[in-house]
């Protein structure tokens, strides 16, 4: 067990590096900002991929009309250009596209205004790597876009599945670990919906740093037996995932900020992201749950083994997150 125990350290150590960088699968950014009745300011953002820019293509509809975009600018994670669009009779019911798309694995999110000041998000997949510009979006169409955008934002961030993760491992009781993730939820929700208006406003860099503190504090008391355990953590998990979790809403507040928001629907979109986030992450836990099972099933003598691997798992939750506080302490 304790050889099993210093290869999983190993690997894990080893695959720092590529697991810090867990948000370096950013999806691809499309901004079209209106100047007035038939101009359009553009943005193309794309991913970095061994030092060059993924190999995709923003088109525009077929109306548009522009000159050759200048080679795009590292700016340390991905590769941006802008230019400026002519489109006569506007981008309503025209088609954008992001060729090339269907050869990735990430996503691209186009942001545009049909109308200064009115703008609309639209996510674009391998599977789906165009689409016809509607005179209005609609409810339909905000909360497919920001429900999608919600699960893959949490489902990509991996600080925030080890939180959670780290969660299950610290709190066996059933009733507790319930009141400890709804703790959660709603402590992130509040500081989403804060942050996203602009009612708290907290500088991105920091809130990272802290979240990936937040890890290595439940690392720390997941290494512990549970007799030396912080005794306020003990017999009230929820406050300390509340607290938590307020922390963690400003880093979704933050993602929600980048996206964008539709300015007719704001608070349809923020609920509409909230849901997305809470569905990917009842989709997170109930896959370890079911892991679990299965593997008591499968291997009956792993309970004897359960103290060992959790300590195990607390070392390399631990070594991973502290990396990131480092990192991000540095990035300052």
């Amino acid at each position: 067990m304790k050889r099993l125990l210093l290869v999983l350290m190993l690997v894990l150590t080893t695959s720092l590096p590529t697991l810090a960088s867990a948000h370096a699968l950013d999806p691809a950014y499309l901004d079209l900002v209106s100047l007035n009745q038939d101009r359009w300011r553009v943005t193309w953002r794309v991913p970095n991929v061994s030092g060059r820019p993924m190999p995709l293509e923003a088109r525009l509809p077929d109306a548009c009309s522009y000159e050759t975009p200048p080679p795009p600018d590292f700016d340390g994670r991905a590769w941006t250009t802008g230019w400026v669009a002519r489109c006569p009779g506007g981008l309503a019911s025209g088609v954008i596209e992001i060729a090339g798309l269907d050869r990735t694995n990430t996503d691209a999110l186009v942001r545009y205004e049909l109308t200064p000041g009115e703008t609309q998000v639209h996510r674009l997949t391998a599977s789906e790597t165009a689409f016809s510009v509607p005179e209005e979006a609609g409810v339909v169409g905000i909360l497919s876009s920001y429900i999608a955008l919600g699960v893959t934002h949490i489902l990509e961030g991996i600080d925030h599945l080890l939180f959670v993760f780290a969660l299950l491992l610290l709190i066996r009781q059933r009733t507790r670990l319930l009141w400890a993730i709804t703790a959660f939820t709603a402590a992130h929700s509040i500081t989403l919906v804060a942050a996203s208006l602009g009612w708290l406003r907290v500088p991105p860099p920091p809130v990272e740093a802290v979240i990936a503190l937040s890890i290595v504090f439940l690392a720390y008391e997941l290494s512990l037996p549970a007799e030396a355990r912080d005794p306020f953590a003990t017999r009230f998990p929820w406050l300390v995932s509340f607290a938590f979790g307020l922390i963690h809403g400003l880093g979704f507040a933050g993602a929600l900020r980048e996206i964008g928001l539709p300015d007719g629907d704001i608070p349809l979109a923020l609920f509409a992201f909230n849901v997305g986030v809470e569905l990917g992450q009842v989709m997170f836990i109930a896959f370890v749950l079911m892991v679990g099972v299965a593997a008591r099933h499968l291997y009956p003598g792993i309970r004897q083994w359960a103290a060992g691997m959790t300590r195990g798992a607390s070392y390399a939750i631990g070594g991973l997150s502290a990396f990131w506080v480092i990192e991000r302490v540095a990035a300052f």
